[in-house]
């Protein structure tokens, strides 16, 4: 990956909510990772991990507290809103939802649901252009276009899914963030848009952010993983690196989790608890310990992992 182009640099990011004084919550504490063109960039944790609240601020959904968020080099933190400049950075980068029942306005047709950003930004010159256009976005998602004047209501979850995916496709990003997309869903589901969204990103040459916090359905997604717990990330290494050498006893924690489909194995799993305790310590930071494996460590733990 050295050699590919940074489409997304986070240094030091830091994203606080105020509830109150002295109350402030730390949602994303000092964090820095690039994601390079054409990867999918894995982000894993548990609930209230930060990685959600990550994927936000980078698309700009929240005003970073500091740090620099730099897209194709430049520094979208100083973006104003509303602005010109904002209108086309929207268009380079869309989002995909975790709820694709809260997602979809319910008073909308799907046809217009679609549309919605190709009206914004100008990009149709009539009606016909506008209803090809979505009819090719429908096919793309593998939707039947005759449904494109139906409600949302009466579309399964799977379906209503393909239609937020379509909605993201629509101005032709060139990096989508997708923020627990298949959570919602039926498991007998998620391999498949899961599988649509790898179809979609070798066809139009994407770049992701796979937000989730099953390690297992990341791993399968991802080229690299950043494992994050309680607003900092703790590992990040490559798909294959986190899952058969994991460092962080919190990436373990999550790996031992993960259920194994054969009854004896599973009868004899061994869970790893984390200790939710430890907090972290002054002298750590995230550091590279072995080529292109990082680890939230302190200076004399990198240096065993080096030797």
């Amino acid at each position: 990956m050295a050699d590919a182009k940074k489409i997304v640099q986070v240094k030091h990011l830091k994203q606080y909510f105020n509830i109150g004084k002295p109350n402030e919550v730390k949602a994303v504490d000092d964090i820095s990772f690039d994601i390079y063109q054409g990867e999918t960039f894995g982000l894993v944790g548990e609930s209230g991990s930060g990685k959600s609240t990550t994927g936000r601020s980078i698309i700009r959904l929240y005003n970073p507290t500091s740090g620099e968020i730099l897209f194709n080099g430049e520094d979208i933190s100083k973006i104003k809103n509303r602005s010109a400049d904002m209108k086309k950075f929207r268009r380079q980068m869309q989002m995909i939802f975790q709820d694709p029942y809260a997602s979809l306005n319910p008073r909308m047709k799907v046809k217009d649901i679609i549309a919605e950003g190709l009206d914004i930004n100008n990009l149709t010159k009539n009606d016909d252009e506008r209803t090809q256009r979505v009819e090719e976005l429908l096919n793309m998602v593998h939707l039947n276009p005759e449904h494109m004047t139906r409600y949302p209501y009466e579309f399964s979850g799977g379906q209503r899914q393909r239609i937020g995916i379509a909605r993201a496709l629509a101005v032709d990003p060139q990096f989508i963030i997708a923020d627990e997309p298949i959570s919602a869903l039926d498991v007998s589901i998620q391999a498949q848009v899961v599988n649509l969204l790898q179809d979609i990103q070798k066809q139009r040459g994407l770049t992701y952010m796979f937000i989730a916090h099953d390690l297992s359905m990341v791993k399968y997604i991802s080229d690299r993983i950043a494992v994050m717990y309680s607003g900092k990330i703790v590992e990040l290494a490559s798909s294959d690196d986190i899952y058969n050498h994991p460092l962080h006893p919190y990436t373990k924690s999550l790996l031992s989790a993960i259920p194994v489909p054969d009854p004896e194995v599973e009868k004899h799993r061994q869970r790893i608890d984390f200790d939710h305790t430890k907090h972290f310590k002054d002298n750590q930071h995230l550091q590279e310990v072995l080529p292109g494996h990082w680890l939230y460590c302190d200076d004399e733990e990198a240096a065993k992992y080096k030797e």
